[in-house]
């Protein structure tokens, strides 16, 4: 007893006292407004009269958003004060009695707003100092000239319709080819910058040809080109490379990793999965110019289509690329209910640009966008015939589909399908009979659901309306669109603009969100997708080719000191941006250009040279026929690297040292590095040494030239233009000093000099 008192004394009593003293702490700072006296604003004619227009969207909810919206957005549960700052009624709401507004529009100086960011009161400021947030001078401009302009509040940008805005007029109209240009050229001469020229023709037909097939040009087809004097000279390049079957290899290596493509289940017993003839309806999707539309619909809901076609069911492997577990042990319900979620997450993603993975646990904190919503969304992917754990060594669990040789000889012509192999199965999307009924799940766990929630879709980007569509994923697919949607053509034309540009309008592809960087030209990326759905009818060869064609695209990537200064991260495009080949295309240049690619499309997934004891290293003697790593033979080293096998826990070095994703998710956008190891890959690395022997040894062998042209010729093998006289120079000193120093020949020394071409900054970039 005398313990148990001793306890109530020393820590219970105390313990409550902390609790209830935070409740009423809490409780005062929702119900009491301190107030200030009210502070000099003096500037407010200034301010109002005198500073640029400002921007709700783009100058002053960015703000809200990283300072703000953690106490006082969208979050219910986390929300401070009772006061919402990322609604219209919350800007406006009166504080207690009606003499305190938030922001007062008829006396701007008596906005608590700004007193609560102008006070140097650590009790009264805002952001408090405990929350580690503070507004820069900047920012508290910002917000006072906005609230002395009026205070507009908009919705956020990007859930408003994107609407076809009136073509700028410009000073650079001569220089503009297409309408892309004149929207470029007009925030130029806002800026008071000057576009470039015409880039050269030898690196321009570089530049076009790794963008739309991931490889480089040939020297006779650069010599073509040079050759070809006509006025459409290069339009025809242009139809000529979205006509070759590389064009479908390049669309869909970007999109395997949108879709987490693998040839591994993942996790850590990580064994073989077959997905690869879904990647071949990809590529041949790409190439027949499958309408965005159908290529979306198809891969969400494929196999729910009346009367499904065999192709339309493969199509529908999208939303199988995700982990799956068949370690013992596991709960199965609650890596099925991981799944469904990876399904709801990379949809949103790869269609809406949407973080919606955050409201998952909790109404998002950021966007409008709540917790049973992310439920409803979810559920239009709950009721696929699936297990949370997959037989040891099951290469395609339920539900899957079979290919068999009669299909590839009709229907399914596209699939690679091997002699040696008489059918294949791989994972593809199926409805359970019986309709699984979607819980809302506290914290997202899977064993806590609550509330029974219907299929839905988040209401600030679109209500779904059941009563025009079905619930289901081809009522989703139908939603996505919708003609009022107003993510899903921003989303796709933003992408496309960041596989052009290293970067898109809107530099974060997969957040539109209040998070999302805002766009860098709104107006053309709103013309742009209006353009691609109603002009284009979602033809991507046709909306690529406005793209390619535009003066903004063909511009040189020569830096202007004049443009330098004003832009130095060449935010508005006054010059063509330098840009890093992607993994795939650094390995697939050496391939080429030394003639060992071996260009066949389709097929199994092949497994090119890597380093020794990697695979062995990670599963530890486990992991059945994926334990060791065992290279092809043959042709199947040098196959392109979109084929290269994925085993999930141990993704090819060769991609991973030059930025690739792991893909254990869906990547809207890769990282950016330039590190030793990838020089040191490029001199060291077998593939790389063989493709410079290869084409060494080549030109060197050709005895109708001489040294200087043998020089040349290497030089313009690899990096596709003639070196100047200088280059020339230091190429012949670096053959010269590798001779003597080594004590090798002219043969070797020319080897040597072929991994260094190999290695320069010029060969690893696309312009």
């Amino acid at each position: 007893m005398k313990n148990n008192y001793k306890l109530l004394t020393y820590f219970i009593i105390p313990f409550l006292g902390v609790l209830l003293f935070k409740y009423f702490s809490d409780s005062y700072t929702t119900r009491t407004v301190v107030v200030q006296e009210d502070i000099n604003f003096s500037e407010i004619d200034y301010l109002r009269n005198s500073i640029e227009s400002v921007d709700f969207n783009f100058d002053v909810k960015p703000i809200l958003s990283d300072k703000c919206y953690a106490c006082h957005g969208p979050d219910d549960k986390a929300r401070k004060a009772n006061l919402r700052l990322d609604t219209k009624e919350g800007f406006y709401t009166s504080l207690n009695d009606n003499d305190h507004f938030v922001i007062d529009r008829n006396n701007p100086e008596k906005s608590e707003l700004i007193k609560r960011i102008s006070s140097e009161n650590v009790s009264y400021v805002m952001p408090p100092p405990e929350s580690n947030l503070k507004l820069t001078e900047k920012e508290k401009s910002i917000l006072k000239a906005w609230i002395a302009q009026g205070a507009n509040w908009e919705p956020h940008w990007s859930y408003t319709k994107p609407l076809l805005p009136k073509i700028p007029k410009t000073v650079f109209e001569s220089w503009s080819n297409n309408e892309i240009d004149l929207f470029i050229a007009k925030n130029l001469e806002k800026k008071g910058m000057v576009p470039s020229n015409l880039e050269k023709k030898e690196i321009l037909i570089r530049r076009v040809s790794f963008d739309l097939t991931g490889l480089p040009p040939s020297i006779k087809e650069i010599d073509d080109f040079l050759a070809d004097k006509s006025s459409n000279a290069y339009e025809k390049v242009i139809e000529r490379l979205l006509s070759s079957q590389s064009y479908g290899e390049r669309m869909a290596s970007i999109w395997m990793d949108l879709a987490r493509y693998g040839d591994s289940h993942g996790y850590q017993d990580d064994q073989e999965r077959v997905m690869w003839p879904w990647r071949d309806w990809v590529i041949h999707a790409y190439n027949k110019n499958l309408p965005y539309d159908e290529f979306i619909t198809w891969q969400i809901a494929g196999d729910m289509i009346p009367n499904a076609t065999k192709e339309q069911i493969l199509a529908s492997g999208f939303n199988r690329n995700h982990k799956i577990t068949q370690e013992g042990g596991v709960i199965p319900e609650e890596y099925r209910v991981e799944y469904v979620a990876d399904r709801a997450v990379t949809t949103s993603k790869v269609m809406m640009g949407l973080t919606v993975e955050c409201a998952r646990c909790h109404t998002h904190k950021y966007d409008p966008i709540t917790h049973k919503e992310f439920f409803s969304f979810y559920s239009f992917f709950n009721n696929v015939q699936e297990d949370g754990i997959i037989k040891y060594g099951d290469l395609a669990p339920k539900p899957n589909f079979t290919i068999k040789k009669e299909d590839v000889q009709n229907e399914l012509s596209f699939v690679n399908l091997p002699d040696s192999i008489s059918k294949v199965t791989l994972m593809v999307m199926k409805e359970s009979e019986k309709l699984r009924k979607t819980y809302v799940l506290n914290r997202g766990s899977y064993d806590s659901p609550t509330d029974l929630v219907e299929p839905g879709t988040p209401k600030v980007v679109l209500p779904f309306d059941d009563t025009k569509y079905p619930k289901n994923r081809v009522g989703l697919a139908k939603w996505f669109f919708e003609d009022d949607n107003p993510l899903t053509s921003r989303v796709a034309v933003n992408r496309i603009w960041q596989q052009f540009f290293g970067i898109g309008i809107v530099s974060t592809p997969d957040d539109f969100g209040s998070q999302g960087s805002k766009p860098t030209n709104p107006e053309l990326l709103d013309w742009m997708a209006y353009t691609y759905q109603n002009t284009d009818k979602w033809n991507t060869k046709k909306f690529i080719k406005r793209i390619v064609m535009s003066s903004t695209y063909t511009q040189s990537s020569k830096i202007k000191s004049e443009n330098l200064a004003v832009d130095p991260d060449n935010t508005y495009l006054a010059q063509y941006p330098r840009q890093k080949l992607s993994a795939e295309m650094v390995r697939d240049n050496a391939l080429a250009s030394s003639g060992m690619l071996i260009n066949k499309i389709g097929g199994p997934s092949v497994k090119p040279m890597q380093p020794d004891g990697l695979w062995d290293e990670v599963t530890g003697g486990g992991g059945g026929s994926l334990a060791f790593y065992v290279p092809d033979t043959g042709e199947n080293l040098f196959r392109r690297s979109l084929y290269t096998f994925w085993k999930r826990t141990v993704p090819p070095p060769s991609m991973m040292i030059f930025d690739a994703p792991t893909r254990d998710f869906c990547v809207a956008v890769r990282q950016k590095t330039s590190t030793p190891l990838q020089s040191l890959a490029l001199m060291n690395d077998p593939q790389y040494l063989m493709a410079a022997e290869h084409l060494s040894n080549k030109i060197f062998d050709e005895s109708s030239i001489n040294k200087n042209k043998k020089i040349i010729k290497l030089y313009r093998s690899v990096t596709g233009r003639i070196p100047s006289d200088i280059e020339l120079e230091k190429l012949k000193d670096y053959l010269n000093e590798v001779k003597i120093i080594n004590e090798t020949s002219d043969k070797e020394a020319f080897v040597s000099l072929t991994v260094l071409i190999y290695n320069l900054d010029e060969t690893t970039q696309k312009s």
